[in-house]
């Protein structure tokens, strides 16, 4: 059997991080056993699509590195599809049209509600023929569910589950305005595009006892279900916004590497042993449904910072100077041939220090700047003029720096007028060439930025 999985996210936002890591482990299992990914955007509800946020899925997954099969199918686009199956069924005699009006609807849900039963729908429609029916009353198609005994699946993560069938109802599967219902275009959908593993949250453990029912009518295949814990704050409360990021583009935005979001994301919910630091290349070698846990992952910023370091020291210099290029035009920093160079010598020292690609950005800004350019406060007072002028002189008859020569001329000023605290020469430096009090080693950096240039920085202050 050839394995194909898929992630079909509702376009009505962001794209939310459980739905990415719902992608990652789909296109994962996928990969492992040389099968296919497929995305498709399920859009039924109407009233809330976004174009917008069908482009924000499909960004999503491509910062990740999610490729999929093919293109990203509508389901709102397969309607007269799922209507077919709809019609398909009531021919069969495994679904029915319902007449009741919604006035007949609301009184059967408040005669439940008095009397402490189920508010579920009585089926009085279920036998009766279509001949009875009353006029200008448009009919809905209702699934024929069993009504004794219980159904069972086998999922690949929670294992046996059961429900009895005398909690399941007959569910609409086509609304009065010739519409279908989520539930019928899903089971369709996966069905015709050859879906033989579904992983998902298990928010939607319910209703696979519903989607079943549809399956087992028409006599197909059933797909292995894996369904997965959702991911809590770290509080242990439902992920929302006052935890923090939600949305993919967020964590885009704050600088994380797509390689440290696949690993932290990974890890949220699964194991291979101890091990913490996982490649694509192993995670795709190694990963199953078997060692998906059962229990609700906590989301830790700490772990996800800890990597996203590692990834960053890691990386090349040139492919982190490519990734911040975009960003330094938040700090007033523009790359050229020069600043690009500058950034390149100085990058080791960048991301040994970094936790983010925003830190490295910021901080090494003040490769590409030029004066006149705006000072921190505390850089501002850091500014010892006097200071600064004796180091002016000595550069100024060095040939050339280098990081030894420029450490010697500050200790040697620090010496003279300092009493020989090397900070006390340092700090004005740091802020006279930077802008900031924050900076890898000055030395380091002044000798990357070259005599003229610090020459010009030093004069400018």
């Amino acid at each position: 059997m050839s394995v194909v999985t898929r992630i079909a996210p509702s376009p009505t936002g962001f794209m939310h991080i459980g739905t990415a890591r719902t992608a990652l482990f789909s296109w994962l299992f996928a990969k492992h056993h040389g099968g296919k990914f497929l995305l498709r955007i399920e859009d039924t509800d109407r009233a809330r699509y976004s174009e917008d946020a069908v482009q924000a899925i499909k960004d999503g997954m491509t910062w990740l590195g999610l490729d999929w099969g093919g293109d990203a199918p509508s389901q709102f686009d397969a309607r007269d599809r799922h209507a077919e199956v709809a019609k398909q069924l009531v021919e069969m005699g495994k679904a029915y049209y319902c007449y009741c009006s919604p006035e007949e609807l609301e009184t059967m849900r408040e005669e439940a509600r008095a009397s402490g039963a189920k508010v579920n729908y009585d089926r009085r429609w279920r036998e009766r023929d279509a001949s009875e029916a009353p006029e200008g009353v448009a009919p809905v198609i209702r699934i024929k569910a069993p009504l004794e005994g219980r159904t069972a699946i086998e999922d690949a993560v929670q294992g046996r589950v059961e429900k009895g069938n005398d909690e399941l109802d007959d569910f609409i599967l086509l609304r009065s305005d010739g519409t279908p219902t989520y539930m019928l275009s899903v089971v369709v959908d996966d069905h015709d595009s050859g879906v033989t593993h579904i992983i998902r949250g298990d928010d939607h453990l319910n209703n696979v006892f519903r989607q079943k029912i549809i399956l087992d009518a028409m006599g197909w295949d059933i797909p292995v279900y894996a369904h997965i814990p959702l991911i809590l704050g770290p509080d242990g409360t439902k992920l929302s916004k006052r935890h923090g990021a939600q949305g993919v583009h967020e964590y885009e935005d704050m600088g994380y590497l797509p390689e440290a979001m696949r690993n932290y994301l990974l890890r949220l919910g699964w194991s291979h042993g101890d091990d913490e630091i996982i490649s694509t290349e192993q995670a795709i070698e190694w990963f199953n449904l078997d060692h998906i846990g059962k229990s609700a992952s906590r989301f830790d910023f700490d772990k996800l910072n800890n990597l996203n370091a590692h990834y960053i020291k890691t990386a090349s210099n040139a492919h982190l100077v490519e990734l911040i290029t975009p960003i330094m035009e938040k700090y007033g920093a523009h790359i050229d041939d020069t600043s690009k160079d500058r950034l390149l010598k100085g990058m080791d020292a960048l991301k040994d220090r970094a936790k983010s690609l925003n830190d490295i950005a910021e901080e090494g800004a003040f490769y590409a700047k030029q004066p006149p350019f705006v000072f921190t406060e505390k850089a501002e007072k850091s500014l010892d003029k006097e200071i600064l002028g004796f180091i002016a002189e000595k550069v100024d008859a060095l040939t050339e720096l280098t990081e030894e020569n420029v450490q010697d001329l500050c200790k040697e000023v620090a010496n003279d007028h300092k009493e020989g605290k090397l900070g006390k020469v340092a700090m004005p430096l740091r802020a006279a060439l930077t802008g900031t009090t924050v900076s890898p080693s000055i030395f380091e950096a002044a000798a990357i930025l070259g005599k003229d240039e610090v020459l010009k920085r030093l004069k400018y202050v």
